[in-house]
């Protein structure tokens, strides 16, 4: 399991906003474990903080705008694309603006200081988002966003425009590490046609040749041209030639399709976690991917565990003759079959329900169920294996209860189930004492819970 990672040390970047023009400075600051991604308003009295997730999303009209308590800030896809392809889970923005600076219309000043100051890990675990099974958003504009599970993290954009110039694209990144080399640099866009109408509306004030790509592709009567020309600067004098008007070339053939990826990631990262799946975008934008987010966030925040993936074709980390090693308990009291991960803080067992459990006999015969009380056993005997397994000789020690809190049961567990268990460490173990928050799953849904507390003894 890997570590949550942080900045080794802060850095700042100072540019122009894109839409107000405002010169605007922004400082990426580490932050401690749990932390995640938040955005400090720092120009502001109360120097409020705004937490980087799906939920706080209030605009996507050229930019991703989070909003809080009246409190916004925009266009902060491209900083946080940044963070999450350096696999950076927690990290404090102080900007003294209501947006972040556009800089070269990518990501690349960022990831270079980033690159620069360097990554830490740090002490917990990081907390993926697995994606278990297709989740999706789509509309009637043809776009979709769709998840996949897979081992890793990939993503693949798709863009279609009724252009001459720009039509069919589309960009992979098969690893975050080829972040920085392939996806960083490549620029936002804009069409000419779509400039008059984003000028009236009070945005890109600070949009130039520098900081975008821009795109003739619908000939103009020379006077309107000229008139543009003027408001963005171009040099290009002749309103016929058509194609991509920039002060540079393009940095890839396929730079926008590649910038479209680039606000996928920075969208998607307001999940608030690392993401294990495959990503399919088809003509994204900031509205489909923010969507796609919330839809996630919700499931995250109705069930504030995600179950662990389970593979039964794996083999497991500890079998149950291994288990055997760890506990004393013996059938009919042996209550998990093997154990499929584990961590310094963190383990994941499973039990298989039968209907020749012999709890069966007597507990609702004509109707069996689990008893509550061995879920909650069964919970502890998975959360000794974490306490005991990186012991000496655990076979002369034992753990014991010292409380049960907070039980919640949430369905039944019948025969045919297979339970899944996840214990966690709450803090470090002192003075031979454990506490641990489980969890038992019963496919997708969580079947129960506790907070559990254990002394460890050494009685052999």
């Amino acid at each position: 399991m890997s570590k949550q990672k942080t900045l080794k040390e802060a850095f700042s970047l100072e540019g122009k906003g894109l839409h107000t023009g405002l010169n605007v400075k922004i400082t990426f600051k580490p932050a401690p474990e749990n932390h995640g991604y938040k955005i400090q308003r720092i120009d502001l009295p109360e120097k409020p903080i705004i937490e980087a997730l799906a939920e706080n999303v209030q605009g996507s009209n050229r930019g991703t705008v989070l909003c809080k308590n009246d409190v916004k800030v925009s266009t902060v896809e491209h900083g946080l694309a940044a963070l999450f392809a350096s696999e950076i889970d927690n990290c404090l923005i102080e900007v003294n603006a209501p947006e972040f600076p556009i800089l070269d219309g990518s990501a690349k000043y960022y990831i270079e200081q980033i690159q620069k100051v360097g990554v830490v890990d740090q002490a917990l675990d990081k907390n993926y988002f697995v994606v278990q099974k297709r989740i999706e958003y789509t509309n009637e504009n043809g776009t979709s966003i769709v998840l996949l599970p897979d081992d890793d993290f990939t993503a693949l954009a798709l863009v279609n425009f009724d252009s001459p110039v720009l039509s069919n694209q589309f960009a992979s990144l098969d690893r975050l590490s080829d972040f920085a080399a392939e996806i960083a640099s490549c620029r936002t866009f804009v069409f000419v046609r779509e400039v008059a109408q984003l000028l009236q509306a009070g945005l890109i004030k600070g949009g130039d040749l520098d900081n975008a790509i821009v795109i003739y592709d619908q000939e103009m009567s020379q006077s309107d041209f000229d008139n543009l020309a003027k408001s963005l600067n171009i040099e290009q004098k002749d309103a016929k030639k058509i194609g991509y008007i920039n002060n540079e070339p393009l940095r890839f053939v396929n730079e926008p399709a590649r910038h479209k990826l680039l606000d996928v990631l920075g969208d998607l990262s307001l999940i608030g976690h690392p993401i294990k799946g495959k990503v399919i975008a088809t003509r994204p934008g900031h509205f489909a991917n923010t969507e796609l987010a919330k839809k996630i966030r919700k499931q995250i925040r109705m069930q504030d565990m995600q179950v662990p993936a389970y593979d039964p074709c794996k083999e497991p980390i500890y079998d149950v003759n291994r288990i055997r090693q760890f506990l004393p308990h013996r059938y009919p009291f042996l209550l998990i079959d093997k154990i499929i991960e584990i961590t310094d803080r963190m383990v994941v067992g499973v039990k298989n329900v039968t209907v020749n459990e012999p709890f069966f006999q007597g507990h609702f015969p004509e109707e069996p169920v689990m008893p509550g009380v061995l879920l909650v056993e069964a919970m502890a005997q998975t959360g000794g294996i974490i306490v005991l397994h990186s012991i000496e000789e655990p076979e002369r020690y034992s753990t014991y209860f010292l409380s049960i809190n907070n039980v919640k049961f949430r369905r039944k567990v019948v025969p045919g189930d297979t339970v899944i268990f996840r214990l966690e460490l709450q803090s470090e173990i002192r003075r031979g004492i454990a506490s641990l928050k489980g969890y038992a799953f019963v496919g997708d849904k969580i079947a129960a819970e506790a907070e559990l507390l254990a002394q460890i003894v050494k009685n052999k």
